[in-house]
C-alpha cells in the first residue's frame, strides 16, 4: 500500500530528525517522508511502478540533495532531500512486493518496478504478495507505532497518523473486493445515467431501428 511506504518513510524520518542537519521545520519534514513515500504511487494513474518510480535515478538525485542539505544546513534541502529519499525507498522497496497488476494476487507478470537505466523490469520478490494484503497491513502497524511514539510527533500527527492507518485496515479488508464493489456500483447506475455503448454490429455505433 502506499500507506505502508508512508509509514516507513515517516517512521525513518521521525527517529533521524533530532540528528537534521540545520533548522528545518519538524512539521515540513515529516510531512515530506510521508508524502515522498506516497506519492510514486499517483502513477496507478499511468503505468504503474514505471511512470513515478525510479529506485535508480530517484536514489541517485536523493543523496545528492542530501549530501547538500548535510553541507548547508539549509531547510529547504533537508525538506527535498527527505521527500526525494522516501520517493526513492519506496521504488526500491517495491521489489519486495508482488507484480503491477490489476490482481496480484492472480500473478501473471514479473513487474515488480522498472529500472530506467537498465530499461528493464526488475521481478518482484513477493515477500509481501499484492498491496492491501493482510502482510502489508502488517507492516503498516510497527512503522506507524514508531511514528506516533516519537517524541517529534504532536497529537495532531499522532492523530492523523491513527487515523491513516484506519483507514488502511478498511482498504486491506475490501482490497481483493474493489472489483466486484465497482461492478456493483455501475449496475445500481441507472441504464439512462450510463456511458453510451456503441452497437457492437455496428461501427459507427447508430441503432438499427
Amino acid at each position: 500500500m502506499g500507506t505502508t511506504h508512508g509509514f516507513v518513510a515517516l517512521a525513518l524520518a521521525a527517529t533521524l530528525l533530532p540528528d537534521a542537519p540545520g533548522e528545518a521545520a519538524p512539521t515540513l519534514v515529516l510531512a515530506a517522508a510521508f508524502l515522498g513515500g506516497v506519492a510514486p504511487d499517483l502513477d496507478l494513474l499511468a503505468d504503474h511502478r514505471r511512470t513515478l518510480h525510479f529506485p535508480v535515478v530517484g536514489s541517485a538525485l536523493a543523496a545528492a540533495v542530501l549530501v547538500v542539505a548535510l553541507l548547508s544546513g539549509r531547510g529547504e534541502a533537508v525538506v527535498a532531500g527527505t521527500f526525494l529519499g522516501a520517493a526513492a525507498v519506496h521504488a526500491v522497496s517495491d521489489v519486495l512486493g508482488g507484480s503491477a497488476e490489476p490482481e496480484p494476487w492472480n500473478p501473471t507478470t514479473g513487474r515488480g518496478v522498472y529500472d530506467h537505466v537498465a530499461g528493464v523490469w526488475r521481478r518482484p520478490r513477493r515477500f509481501v504478495r499484492y498491496s492491501g494484503a493482510p502482510e502489508d497491513f502488517l507492516l503498516c502497524v510497527p512503522f506507524a507505532g514508531v511514528a506516533v511514539l516519537a517524541p517529534v510527533t504532536g497529537p495532531t500527527a499522532d492523530a492523523a497518523v491513527l487515523a491513516v492507518l484506519a483507514l488502511s485496515g478498511v482498504y486491506t479488508a475490501v482490497r481483493r473486493r474493489l472489483g466486484a464493489l465497482a461492478e456493483a456500483l455501475i449496475r445500481a447506475v441507472p441504464a439512462r445515467n450510463r456511458p453510451a455503448v456503441a452497437d457492437e454490429t455496428d461501427p459507427a455505433g447508430n441503432s438499427e431501428n
